[in-house]
């Protein structure tokens, strides 16, 4: 303190430094400072979008396909089942069975019922309803006659593929 200066208050900033002083810290630059911001603030986004939109839309293919996938299935059993029925080869119709449609019905007791049953003599199988994994077949008998029927599906649970499970 020069003297003869009145004494500082301590709650009182100090005058500020005269010219060629240096501060006391360096001054942030500006320039590109907002642009750097965005451009960080785009990319982030993007990553974003691509971690998020990218899982989203593998789980929506997933599910499409899989919806495809048992609807296929489904027809390819049904027709491999009436196929069996028109050639009259009941063990091969049998073995496209579910698992609970065979505890119900032995190999033998379904040649028996399906040999008396009217013989089908053509048959068209219609889009599996995959809600309720349901087929319709429109069915022509011999001499005729012709019936909608419709297939209940199961999944195989050893497999995954789809089975006959009861028809109607």
């Amino acid at each position: 303190m020069p003297p003869g200066a009145p004494p500082a208050d301590p709650g009182v900033p100090a005058p500020p430094a005269g010219p060629g002083v240096a501060p006391p810290f360096a001054a942030p630059p500006t320039e590109g400072g907002r642009s750097r911001l965005w451009l960080a603030l785009g990319v982030g986004a993007l990553a974003v979008l691509l971690c998020c939109g990218g899982g989203g839309a593998a789980i929506i293919g997933l599910a499409v396909s899989n919806v495809q996938a048992v609807g296929e299935q489904g027809r390819a059993v049904t027709d491999d089942y009436y196929q069996a029925l028109v050639a009259r080869e009941w063990s091969k119709a049998y073995d496209r069975l579910c698992d609970d449609a065979r505890r119900r019905e032995s190999r033998s007791d379904f040649a028996q019922r399906a040999a008396t049953e009217p013989q089908i003599s053509g048959y068209r199988v219609g889009q599996v309803d995959t809600a309720s994994l349901t087929v319709p077949v429109d069915v022509t008998l011999a001499g005729g006659r012709r019936e909608a029927q419709t297939v209940t599906l199961a999944p195989d649970r050893q497999t995954g593929g789809m089975e006959v499970c009861g028809v109607r």
